[in-house]
């Protein structure tokens, strides 16, 4: 199969074989980028800035990665917009498109896959693979820990609580939380007057 056949099941839920050689080499590459940037010393955000904008699809003004950060493909499939905020090893499985949106929050550890496998054991053990996009609107908070699984889209101002695992689609302004993650309430004009329990947002 020709390289860009292969590319292009890569991004429409067909099967291929991610153990191909071709694509295996083109990975590394990018995978040594990545090393690059896990080793910036915390004082050169300025080169950490430059390095994020030739590694990721996208990436927009006044966004900041805590190093380590984890990528098969080092970004290169990854749009992230203005203002996201990512903490410690934040992982990203970008085999295919992940979107995400302004003012976004990752807490440590959170994982987004977009690659998954068949249940067929002989096609497995031939490495093979399929991926489905990932979508994350704006002012999203995603949980310590939390993961959020191939095909997923979590709506507008959205929270997912740590440690939840994301399996199905979460709707726009809800909290939601759990294994499988589920809408747990909407938010609402409380969380408007009330930043945690009964302590009141102050204007600062």
């Amino acid at each position: 199969m020709e390289l860009n056949e292969i590319k292009a099941r890569m991004h429409s839920k067909k099967l291929y074989f991610c153990n191909d050689e071709r694509l295996v080499a083109e990975q590394l590459e990018r995978l040594d980028m990545l090393y690059e940037f896990n080793q910036t010393r915390p004082s050169e955000l300025d080169k950490r800035q430059e390095m994020l904008k030739e590694m990721f699809a996208e990436i927009g003004e006044n966004c900041y990665i805590e190093p380590p950060l984890h990528a098969n493909w080092a970004g290169k499939y990854v749009h992230f917009g203005k203002k996201v905020y990512a903490n410690f090893n934040l992982t990203m499985v970008d085999d295919t498109h992940i979107y995400v949106g302004d003012n976004v929050l990752f807490a440590p550890n959170v994982i987004i896959t977009t690659a998954t496998h068949p249940i067929h054991p002989p096609l497995r053990s031939r490495q093979g693979q399929y991926n489905a996009e990932v979508r994350i609107g704006n002012n999203v908070w995603v949980g310590a820990g939390a993961v959020i699984l191939p095909g997923i889209t979590i709506g507008d101002n959205s929270v997912i609580g740590a440690g939840s695992i994301v399996t199905k689609d979460i709707p726009p302004n809800v909290v939601a939380v759990g294994n499988p993650c589920k809408v747990m309430r909407e938010i609402g004009e409380r969380d408007m007057k009330y930043y945690y329990k009964d302590l009141e947002i102050e204007e600062i």
